[in-house]
């Protein structure tokens, strides 16, 4: 068995959220144009790198005796070694807007499956109720990765209501368990489009203007 190549994960999150304004996505926009959106992300990015990329590419599930296409697969082709076959499957990646669908997208990401179909790297992308459903997703995860060993990034977004923006909270994970972990947020800017930045961005912006909200204030007093 080939020795797997693994990812930093948390880099690709950094990258996805500071280009997630580049994604031209509005309050305007549907569900579907914003997982079409990010995975097209994924896929240019994994394209850039030098991979093959493929949407609603097949993965047998030897647990559900079928087929079930995965959002998005990254595969390494490389003729010097073999000039028939794929190397191996760098990236399997889930987007989820359902809330009710977060362990079936787990589930996806870690089936039981052919060798050549296991997956080096997996993201899952994963709106979800609130933070209190994320510490039992991520002892799924853990769980299911014992066997299939691969480096991990789970993305988990809600909307918290008392800042009316979503959070969104990266998880990585090695064969090991939880390795690291960053926040972002995503909101609408002034001109209505989404945007994301890192919680200490947030909230770093957060104090300035309630500072310059005061000085007004004083001012005009």
């Amino acid at each position: 068995m080939m020795e797997k190549q693994y990812f930093n994960l948390i880099q690709f999150f950094e990258g996805y959220v500071r280009n997630y304004r580049r994604m031209n996505l509005t309050q305007l926009h549907n569900r579907s144009m914003f997982t079409k959106r990010e995975i097209d992300y994924f896929a240019n990015l994994g394209e850039m790198l030098g991979f093959d990329s493929f949407v609603e590419d097949s993965k047998f599930d030897q647990s559900m005796g079928r087929s079930r296409p995965m959002d998005l697969a990254l595969w390494k082709w490389d003729a010097r070694v073999d000039d028939e076959n794929y190397l191996y499957l760098a990236l399997h990646l889930e987007r989820e807007n359902n809330w009710n669908n977060d362990v079936d997208t787990i589930e996806k990401l870690f089936s039981l499956t052919e060798e050549g179909f296991i997956p080096h790297n997996v993201i899952g992308i994963q709106f979800i109720e609130s933070a209190d459903r994320i510490a039992y997703l991520n002892n799924l995860v853990i769980e299911k990765n014992l066997s299939q060993k691969s480096n991990a990034l789970m993305v988990y977004r809600y909307v918290d209501p008392d800042f009316n923006v979503e959070r969104v909270r990266a998880y990585s994970f090695t064969p090991k368990g939880l390795h690291e972990t960053r926040n972002a947020v995503c909101k609408i800017d002034d001109y209505r489009y989404w945007l994301m930045c890192f919680d200490e961005e947030y909230t770093a912006f957060e104090e300035e203007k309630e500072k310059s909200q005061g000085s007004i204030l004083e001012g005009s007093k």
